[in-house]
């Protein structure tokens, strides 16, 4: 084994501020235990402020006049809830309306048809621009463009409310509220929404025409004819009236449709309802 060489003056050297460094760090006290530190936190509490309630009080307090104990006047009593005249014992009598100024239909009368439902406007200026008036009849499926809130008459399938693209209708061309939409259908049985429908959708989803819907005046709705029993395959297929029946709509059908030779998506949906019950269509209420 070979000699131990003698320590350099590098190490000795290293050495030396190694021993001075520690003496250095035991007196700033940096080798104390953890728990020695956690005494000397915890033995320093905080300091907590009193709560002291500040009076800001500069304007009385306002109290109600029960708490005030003051009676109420009469006038004020009476006049402080508002009571129905059905509560205050007032008899209402419908029929002294002026006719038209209400919704309720008395026995006897003819409901309005739903392409021309009653309309108050108050606005006597209302007139259609000529840039509306031109674009409203560039349609060419016979859907209409111009969107209408008071003359419009949203149409059961694309509940689109726009003023129709026939050239001869006084309602949509002139916004004459009492005439009816003839560019919509109109149920001779129920008169409702159910049985509003506008060209393009009486054709691709019926497959029918409206100058044919016009001249019948017998014509029906889906909902009419499903629920007289006529035909209980044919049936209202919006996406509305199909979810209600736990279906799942059918979108953009007309193309698949045609592809298979059907005249319209509801041809094409009662072939299948006859296909799946021949028997009889299970109609699932809401």
């Amino acid at each position: 084994m070979g000699k131990l060489r003698a320590k350099s003056d590098y190490e000795s050297l290293r050495n030396a501020r190694i021993v001075e460094n520690q003496a250095r760090l035991a007196s700033l006290g940096v080798h104390k235990t953890i728990s020695d530190l956690r005494s000397i936190v915890s033995s320093e509490k905080p300091k907590v402020r009193k709560w002291q309630k500040k009076d800001n009080v500069i304007t009385p307090v306002r109290r109600s006049t029960r708490f005030k104990g003051t009676p109420l006047s009469s006038s004020l009593a009476s006049n402080s809830l508002r009571r129905s005249n059905r509560l205050r014992g007032k008899a209402i009598d419908f029929e002294e309306r002026e006719e038209g100024t209400d919704s309720y239909s008395s026995e006897g009368k003819e409901k309005r048809p739903a392409n021309a439902p009653l309309v108050t406007i108050d606005d006597a200026s209302l007139q259609l621009s000529p840039e509306d008036s031109s674009r409203r009849c560039n349609r060419k499926e016979g859907r209409g463009s111009v969107y209408n809130s008071i003359c419009g008459i949203c149409c059961h399938f694309c509940r689109q409310k726009t003023l129709c693209a026939e050239n001869d209708c006084k309602r949509c061309g002139n916004l004459d509220v009492n005439q009816p939409c003839i560019g919509k259908t109109d149920c001779s049985v129920c008169h409702s929404s159910n049985g509003v429908l506008c060209r393009a959708c009486l054709k691709i989803r019926y497959g029918e025409e409206l100058e044919e819907v016009r001249e019948n005046k017998e014509w029906m709705c889906p909902h009419c004819i499903e629920e007289k029993g006529i035909n209980p395959y044919w049936i209202c297929n919006s996406s509305l009236c199909l979810k209600n029946r736990k279906m799942t709509p059918t979108g953009i059908a007309i193309y698949r449709a045609r592809e298979l030779g059907y005249k319209s998506v509801a041809h094409l949906l009662m072939d299948e309802l006859q296909r799946k019950n021949p028997s009889r269509l299970m109609i699932c209420s809401k």
